[in-house]
């Protein structure tokens, strides 16, 4: 029989419509999480369904701007559904301190009360509780089969340092302490002098955890889940398990990162241990991924956590290139945000999106830094780290200089769901280049190859090679992404990458397609 090639920019069987993984609604979030299929859409309530009438990047209530409440939120996720998200990730909506504060609403991480929501998004038109807002934002997303968590704060805010000091470690002078450079919290006293657990502060996570689950939420996101210990995490975990077995926990926490508290905490959890102690997923090795250069150090990351997930089986690894933490990648070029985009969508993680990264937003301000004139702080000025999602103001909502960006994002996200059992029970490889600035990996069935390379030169185009299985055989061959199309030789692919290009051919046995 003749080898069939079938090149295409758009292969209709495997990206039109709009799939679900099988029956989402029906799954738990942490089956969705274990299977690498949550496709994660993070907001901030303070600003996403804000209305900012005089286009400053300001919300100023006081002229006639909306701000942000789970009630004008609640009206965007249905877009978020229809767009192929499956979970909403909310950064922390507990009250902020407003002393020693960075910007001029808080920090959402400054974390002033276990049990009580920010005023802020509260709709001050509306006569019912921010309580009872809150509520039924969740019960709107679960009605349209989107899962929900919410972010917990590792730290206190130096307010609550002072209205509840044995919450809290201190120093010599019996002054609260610092952890790294985060000016505007402060470390709680995990464990007495005795190394037993400070049941007070314990119990104090325990109610966030039931007004999380009183409010309906299927999990958390646990800040900086390393700077407390085995025991802690594993008697929270336990309790909220009690009251919901499948209620997620996922752990900002990275194999290479190092203890922001050392020298004050000795204890420094490791991924094992978070794992061990119940965490359903952790952040992977990806949050410094612009500074990686070559294929060597590529394939390091992904051997890292192959092996921790080897270890602790029903384990999996969140997407964390482009979080709240790191630069905008638009802001490195087009390239670069679509080579983030096709990792989310091809790696066995499950792929993480913030708002404002579909249209391509650089979360630069133009009022970053600059006097405030209204401030609900100590803080007179618009802090915010430059070319990363503001945390700190009270700010419009997202919204990136690229529109055009929408329909690769779109295009992604089908791809990831209609080829959902390859990238889910396929079998991962990374696969050998003939060029060391070039990574490439694959992911093989019994009928289908999804090849994946990317140029990691930010200056220079690369030539490279790399083999295929299933080019030996009779195939179609679908070009899912890619500026230049790949030549094909005997069992050889050989492609053109322009600077932080990355390209995505799907290879598909014909004797099986066709049938």
């Amino acid at each position: 029989m003749k080898r069939i090639t079938a090149i295409i920019g758009l292969f209709s069987f495997f990206m039109s419509g709009n799939l679900a993984f099988g029956n989402e609604a029906n799954v738990s979030l942490r089956e969705l999480f274990k299977n690498n299929e949550a496709i994660i859409y993070t907001i901030n309530i303070r600003n996403f369904g804000a209305t900012d009438k005089n286009s400053n990047g300001i919300i100023d209530v006081q002229e006639g701007d909306i701000s942000g409440t789970f009630l004008n939120a609640k009206d965007k996720l249905k877009s978020l559904k229809e767009e192929g998200i499956n979970t909403i990730y909310l950064l922390p909506i507990t009250k902020t301190g407003k002393l020693k504060a960075l910007g001029t609403a808080g920090s959402l991480y400054a974390m002033d009360s276990f049990t009580e929501i920010s005023p802020f998004l509260d709709d001050i038109n509306n006569e019912t509780t921010v309580y009872e807002e809150a509520k039924e934002f969740i019960d709107c997303a679960h009605k349209l089969g989107l899962k929900t968590i919410i972010d917990l704060p590792c730290c206190g805010s130096y307010d609550l340092s002072l209205k509840k000091p044995i919450w809290f470690l201190k120093d010599k002078n019996n002054e609260s302490l610092v952890p790294a450079d985060w000016a505007d919290v402060r470390l709680f006293k995990i464990y007495n002098r005795d190394k037993t657990l400070n049941n007070e502060v314990l119990k104090n996570f325990k109610n966030f955890i039931d007004l999380a689950q009183d409010l309906g939420f299927d999990g958390i996101r646990a800040d900086v889940a390393a700077i407390k210990p085995y025991a802690f995490w594993k008697n929270l975990i336990t309790y909220a398990r009690q009251k919901n077995e499948d209620f997620l926990f996922l752990a900002e926490a990275n194999p290479e990162w190092e203890n922001p508290a050392k020298g004050i905490i000795n204890h420094y959890t490791s991924i094992d241990e978070l794992l061990a102690a119940g965490f359903d997923c952790y952040y992977g090795s990806w949050s410094d991924f612009k500074s990686i250069k070559t294929k060597k150090e590529f394939d390091l990351k992904i051997e890292k956590n192959q092996k921790i997930l080897k270890r602790n089986k029903n384990s999996s690894i969140m997407s964390a290139i482009a979080t709240h933490d790191q630069q905008a990648p638009i802001l490195r070029g087009e390239n670069y945000w679509n080579m983030v985009l096709w990792l989310n969508a091809t790696l066995k993680q499950n792929a993480y999106f913030l708002d404002g990264f579909s249209t391509g937003d650089d979360y630069t301000y133009s009022y970053e830094n600059k006097k405030a004139q209204k401030t609900y702080t100590d803080d007179e000025y618009y802090f915010v780290h430059s070319g990363m999602f503001d945390i700190f103001n009270l700010n419009a909502s997202p919204n990136g200089k690229y529109p055009k960006l929408k329909n690769q994002y779109l295009k992604a996200i089908n791809f990831k769901k209609r080829n959902s059992d390859l990238i889910k029970d396929g079998k991962f490889s990374l696969l050998n280049t003939n060029n060391d600035n070039v990574f490439a990996y694959k992911i093989k069935n019994f009928d289908r190859e999804l090849i994946v390379v990317g140029s990691l030169d930010e200056k220079n185009s690369q030539k490279a090679e790399v083999k295929s299985d299933y080019l030996k055989k009779d195939y179609l061959f679908s070009i899912i992404n890619a500026k230049e199309h790949a030549k094909t030789e005997k069992n050889k692919l050989k492609l053109n990458l322009e600077p932080l290009e990355i390209q995505i051919y799907l290879i598909s046995l014909a004797k099986y397609r066709a049938m």
